[in-house]
């Protein structure tokens, strides 16, 4: 089966808190860096599926761009897309858990490496042996990413390619006027979109809590397959 599978976003490092209900706003202790960014670890099951991979990001001339890009090429990614900036650091982002199912983050995003992600580090000759390319809306967080999206979507589907949208929404994030702006394009391009079953209402434009007419909502605007998440 001859799939090939592109995204693109952030790049980063995580620290997770050691404790529940641990804050941001006084000393706590954190585990990490672990590599992370969520099309970098999409972009790591897709390559340990056995499937071609590529990831189109930025990273700092440091160990934590070191260390992302070691463990992606260890995994089976192509790392070819991937770009060090000399003079910007690698994003970082602050994990803690106030139970099993709600976080809350501190990132390091827009004024890093991968926040300088840009339509001009997208290489199409590159991209254009990649049949399939996928978004997570958590990398829609700068007016460059969104550029970089629009161009990969025109180039994929200009070679007969299919898109998946994954929104991954953040609280964090939604107050960023381009992220939002951002999903109903990619909605009219989108093949595959994956929501959690939290984020129907959002993306289904209405108050309604039927799913079923959510759904019916999104076919008949083109979305092909509506693949909802539920954990």
């Amino acid at each position: 089966m001859n799939i090939t599978i592109a995204t693109l976003g952030e790049l980063l490092v995580e620290f997770l808190a050691k404790k529940e209900n641990q804050g941001f706003s006084s000393p706590g202790e954190f585990w990490g860096p672990y590599p992370s960014g969520a099309p970098a670890i999409f972009a790591d099951q897709v390559a340990k599926l056995g499937f071609r991979s590529l990831l189109f990001s930025c990273v700092g001339n440091d160990a934590f761009g070191v260390m992302n890009i070691t463990r992606l090429s260890r995994d089976g990614v192509n790392v070819q897309g991937i770009s060090v900036l000399p003079n910007a650091t690698t994003g970082s982002a602050f994990v803690s858990y106030r139970s099993q199912a709600q976080r809350d983050f501190i990132f390091n995003m827009p004024d890093s490496a991968c926040g300088l992600l840009s339509a001009d580090h997208l290489d199409e000759t590159l991209l254009r042996q990649y049949r399939h390319f996928h978004i997570m809306g958590s990398s829609l967080f700068s007016f460059r990413l969104i550029d970089a999206v629009r161009k990969a979507i025109s180039i994929v589907k200009e070679n007969g390619g299919t898109i998946s949208f994954d929104p991954n929404i953040r609280k964090e994030m939604l107050k960023i006027r381009e992220m939002s702006q951002a999903f109903e394009y990619i909605l009219d391009y989108t093949d595959f979109f994956l929501p959690s079953d939290g984020e129907l209402d959002y993306f289904g434009l209405s108050k309604s809590r039927d799913e079923e007419k959510i759904v019916a909502r999104l076919h008949k605007r083109g979305i092909a397959h509506v693949i909802i998440k539920r954990g």
